[in-house]
């Protein structure tokens, strides 16, 4: 399989590691991951916006590697977060999280199911 990130000289450039476009080709499996919450095994929800949102990406990375996958197998996350007011913390985590990895990625302000959650993450894989 190949992933290649595509970013077309004719529209904006993406800027804060992620790519406009990814594509795939030979992929053998793919992996949609649902909406991945700032919940522990145990239920426990962390208080500040950082652990929630690292604990969200735990998440998602438990969800890869029940699959066989990791970080690199990424080709689409959208996350969903509770106020403008955490975009930046949100940037600077998926940073942490992603490393040089550019996904397509989308970030939408909204209400989330459960006020206490300020974070959400959903992803797609391939391999």
């Amino acid at each position: 399989m190949k992933i290649t990130s595509i970013n077309a000289p004719n529209a904006p450039m993406a800027s804060g590691g992620y790519s406009q476009a990814v594509e795939i080709t030979g992929p053998s499996k793919l992996l949609f991951i649902s909406g991945q919450i700032p919940l522990d095994v145990n239920a426990r929800l962390p208080a500040t916006f950082r652990d929630q949102c690292l604990l969200a990406w735990a998440n998602v990375e438990s969800q890869l590697r029940a699959a066989g996958m990791g970080i690199g197998n990424l080709v689409k996350v959208t996350t969903f977060l509770s106020s403008r007011d955490y975009a930046s913390e949100n940037r600077s985590v998926r940073e942490e999280v992603l490393g040089d990895h550019a996904p397509a990625l989308t970030v939408i302000i909204t209400g989330i199911f459960d006020e206490a959650w300020l974070v959400e993450i959903e992803a797609i894989a391939a391999a």
